[in-house]
């Protein structure tokens, strides 16, 4: 039986996920909050409350966010693991809550019954990616790729108007082509880069690696 604690501030998600869980036949203890401070404060207040095995935490909270919040809930609960529920899937949110003693990292596209899995996953000692996160984490540690073409002289002019700070709209402009066009090409420059944003690619020209 799996003590799991929710902490959402989308209170659409979380009556979803409070009927879902509150259904299961595993779930010992089903708490809820919409903040990690609210969730604490409450907590404090009962006595003989099952402390959490499980939270299933988002990110975009107000007050404290869920990243700040995972060593304070760590600190509470010295035997909790913790699930990122977000719509967050850049790389830096992942490895910061990953960095600051988060288990898992779940996209809020996740159907509820792998939600379920990948809370008994983590109850059972292990750990839950979901897909697209799991292939951004392999990505992170596995050896770099070299560049796997040159730029083209037009794809070099729309990474220099990036540097410069212009947006997708003046590029289109100043080459007199469409917004399209330089979204397309963006989408090559990427890719024969093996990037995923706009900061990798500034961060590339100014290490001299374009």
């Amino acid at each position: 039986m799996i003590s799991l604690a929710l902490i959402e501030d989308d209170l659409l998600i979380q009556e979803s996920l409070r009927d879902f869980f509150g259904a299961q036949e595993g779930i010992a203890e089903l708490q809820t909050a919409t903040s990690v401070e609210c969730f604490l404060s409450d907590f404090a207040k009962v006595k003989n409350r099952l402390e959490p095995e499980i939270i299933l935490l988002d990110i975009n909270l107000l007050g404290i966010s869920g990243i700040e919040g995972i060593p304070l809930l760590l600190d509470a609960f010295s035997e909790v693991d913790i699930i990122m529920l977000t719509t967050f899937e850049d790389n830096d949110k992942i490895f910061k809550a990953l960095s600051a003693g988060a288990c898992s990292y779940l996209s809020k596209k996740t159907p509820l019954a792998k939600i379920l899995e990948a809370v008994e996953v983590v109850y059972a000692g292990g750990s839950y990616m979901s897909p697209s996160i799991a292939r951004k984490v392999v990505n992170r540690f596995a050896p770099s790729k070299k560049v796997s073409q040159k730029l083209t002289k037009r794809q070099q002019e729309i990474v220099d108007g990036i540097v410069a700070g212009k947006s997708y709209k003046m590029i289109a402009d100043d080459l007199f082509v469409s917004l399209d066009t330089v979204r397309s090409h963006i989408k090559n420059i990427y890719k024969a880069l093996n990037i995923n944003s706009k900061a990798e690619l500034i961060r590339k020209s100014y290490d001299n690696e374009i």
